[in-house]
């Protein structure tokens, strides 16, 4: 074990720590401020108050099959950034995808988060060579709340959704004005600093500043291989948002810019003559990324809810990385326009018609050996239309049924049909089902650059669109019982791929990204039961099944790094005026299967057929304030880790060495805490 600390920060650090414990622990509370109310706002009555909202998870109001995870779910946790905001959450599933990038992947309905489209208040983001680290570019408390959709979706925001869609909602320039700070260490000395800034220039305009900084004083090696187990991530994000609000129409607009520097590896212990005769393996990554978008919206009859909406947005994707001697660089540009007409016939008919516009272009410097590197472009046009219709004939059932018909640059003409449906029969059953077809267009090299952390040949084929059919069935029951609720629900959803790229790690020293010669599919059947008290308590258990399996070399076998189960336990309660909360989260990932193993050099086999189910426990108390709160906490309490997560790694020039099989924790037990603030206006 080898902890190595930027020791000009510990001590400063360590009284950062003391400081919150002592407030947390012996703070007091002003009288006045114990009246919550139902809103995450800033009470502008004579000052400002920090209170908190009751309701945490929310099903969709329509027919789509999901949820809304508001402000109050997202502090039940430390939700540094949106990898890290589905903890309390037994639908979606957040793994690494490596064990020396740190890069991280949402998992939904048992498939990769590739299949599920992020979406940024409705426009498509984080494409391509954004999409492996995505999940850190969007810092947890910049959410007002995200919106997940299961299964098949709607049209309007594209074809891509295959397995759903996640819809992140930033904080708003039209929020009351004032400040937020948040501020945020965990025992690795991980750092992070927060702040959303609202001004009201005027009754009709607004601004808003978003900033965020991160950084870690740590290099830590809990296993003794000699690598970081997380890596150095020093990161600046800033947005820059505004919101105009006139009678008959509606701005918004807004740019970002990220720049963000990855640093992992080997340790340099530099402690031998041996260790002064190897170069130790690095892996280095610079990313700039800078965005801008903008929405206009020109209502035309108010009465039926007719408007005419245009938005459009852009990005320059700037990623420079290094693995070892290997390298791969891309500088991506992304233009995304979508132009939709909406109207209300009457309260049971609502149309929605659009056209829409995505351009993609990829530059790539490619390099494996020491050699030159070689320059590999990439680029799609793609242009659609769409229509959408909403029916709702009665209070308890509505349709929703839309088509898309889009034209690709790279594969012609295609169609994309998806159906919702939602049924009430009785207050307290609700009916869910829906169907419909994806597509996707793959990036590989984009996309997989961090199986560059491999020695093994990396072979990509020429690869074709994605396609597959999804099917969903939702049903829930509402039991109220005297003030108090209890929430039973049973979900199952398949999806059945036509065309699909497959990842092959079946062959020693040889990874595969080819397309699918055979079948391919995905059962998965979710049940749960949520517990809502009228005394600060609220629970939920639930227990997902997985029946994930491809065709391999011939073969049709389970997907490999995929647990078969997942079983989720999260606890929540407050006490009397919501002065205190404590917050409790149990998982149990079931077991699977790895890849086949090989004999190594040393006569050992590589890893064992399946890796075993393991628990994860989390725990946070939060204490609120007048004007803020403070949190701390710990996660992964049962200090459980993957053993070996890199393979080969005391000889990773070697043929043996492999980061990308992970399927467990890298890291063990961390503590945390924490403060936010809410300053009135200035």
């Amino acid at each position: 074990m080898g902890i190595y600390i930027k020791f000009a920060v510990v001590k400063r650090v360590f009284s950062i720590f003391l400081g919150l414990f002592n407030l947390l622990a012996f703070g007091s509370l002003d009288s006045d401020a114990q009246n919550p109310v139902d809103s995450i706002e800033w009470n502008m009555l004579q000052d400002f108050e920090f209170v908190k909202k009751k309701a945490g998870l929310n099903s969709l109001s329509g027919p789509e099959i999901g949820f809304k995870v508001n402000q109050t779910e997202l502090f039940r946790a430390a939700c540094c950034n949106l990898g890290e905001s589905f903890t309390t959450n037994p639908s979606v599933d957040v793994s690494y995808t490596d064990a020396a990038t740190g890069s991280k992947q949402i998992k939904l309905l048992g498939l990769s988060g590739n299949y599920v489209q992020l979406l940024a208040e409705t426009l498509p983001v984080f494409r391509g060579a954004a999409r492996p680290y995505a999940l850190r570019y969007v810092p947890g408390p910049w959410l007002k709340s995200i919106s997940v959709s299961k299964g098949s979706g709607s049209v309007k925001n594209g074809f891509e959704s295959i397995t759903g869609q996640i819809d992140i909602e930033y904080l708003k320039p039209q929020d009351p004005a004032g400040v937020i700070l948040n501020a945020y260490i965990d025992s690795q000395l991980k750092v992070e600093a927060n702040a959303d800034a609202n001004f009201h220039i005027s009754p009709t305009l607004n601004t808003e500043i978003l900033g965020h900084f991160e950084d870690r004083f740590i290099n830590h090696d809990s296993n003794g291989d000699g690598f970081t187990d997380m890596p150095d991530i020093r990161q600046f994000n800033f947005q820059n948002r505004w919101n105009l609000f006139l009678p008959n129409y509606i701005m918004h607009a807004g740019l970002g810019v990220i720049n963000e520097r990855s640093l992992a590896g080997q340790i340099d212990h530099h402690t031998s003559t041996m260790d002064m005769m190897t170069d130790p393996y690095k892996i280095k990554m610079q990313t700039g990324r800078y965005e801008a978008y903008m929405k206009h919206a020109f209502i035309l009859d108010k009465e039926h809810s007719t408007n005419i909406a245009w938005m459009s947005s852009g990005s320059l994707h700037d990623l420079d990385t290094h693995y070892g001697f290997k390298g791969y660089d891309v500088k991506e540009w992304n233009a995304y326009s979508q132009l939709m007409l909406e109207t209300d016939f009457n309260d049971k008919n609502n149309l929605s018609i659009g056209l829409s516009y995505n351009y993609d272009y990829l530059r790539q410097n490619i390099l494996l050996t020491q050699k030159s590197p070689y320059i590999l472009t990439e680029k799609e046009n793609t242009a659609g239309t769409y229509a959408q219709y909403t029916l709702k004939p009665i209070e308890k059932f509505t349709l929703m049924a839309g088509v898309r018909a889009d034209w690709s640059s790279k594969y012609k003409w295609f169609v994309t049909p998806r159906m919702n449906i939602r049924y009430n029969p009785t207050e307290d059953i609700t009916l869910r089902a829906s169907a419909g077809k994806g597509y996707r267009t793959v990036f590989a090299w984009a996309e997989y650059n961090y199986l560059l952390a491999s020695s093994r040949s990396l072979v990509i084929e020429n690869l074709n669109q994605e396609s597959s059919w999804n099917y969903g069935f939702n049903a829930s029951y509402r039991l109220p019982i005297n003030s108090e609720t209890l929430t039973f629900s049973a979900e199952y959803y398949y999806t059945h791929f036509n065309r699909q790229v497959v990842v092959d790690y079946e062959s020693p020293h040889v990874l595969t990204i080819g397309n699918l010669d055979g079948k391919s599919f995905s059962h998965t059947f979710q049940v749960e039961v949520s517990y809502e008290s009228s005394f600060g308590l609220t629970a939920l258990a639930a227990w997902r099944l997985n029946d994930v399996k491809t065709t391999y070399q011939g073969k049709l076998l389970e997907k490999p790094l995929t647990s078969k189960y997942k079983g989720l336990f999260t606890v929540s309660y407050s006490t009397a005026m919501d002065i205190w909360q404590f917050d409790l989260t149990l998982q149990l990932n079931g077991g699977g299967r790895m890849p086949a193993p090989y004999l190594l050099g040393n006569g050992k086999w590589s890893w064992s057929e399946r890796f075993p189910s393991y628990p994860m426990l989390n725990f946070q108390a939060t204490r609120w304030f007048r004007h803020f709160s403070i949190y701390a906490g710990a996660e992964n309490i049962t200090n459980y880790r993957q053993k070996n997560p890199i393979i080969g790694s005391a000889d990773p020039w070697g043929p043996d060495f492999d980061s990308t099989l992970i399927w467990g924790p890298i890291d063990g037990i961390m503590f945390y805490a924490g403060i936010r603030f809410n300053f009135g206006k200035l």
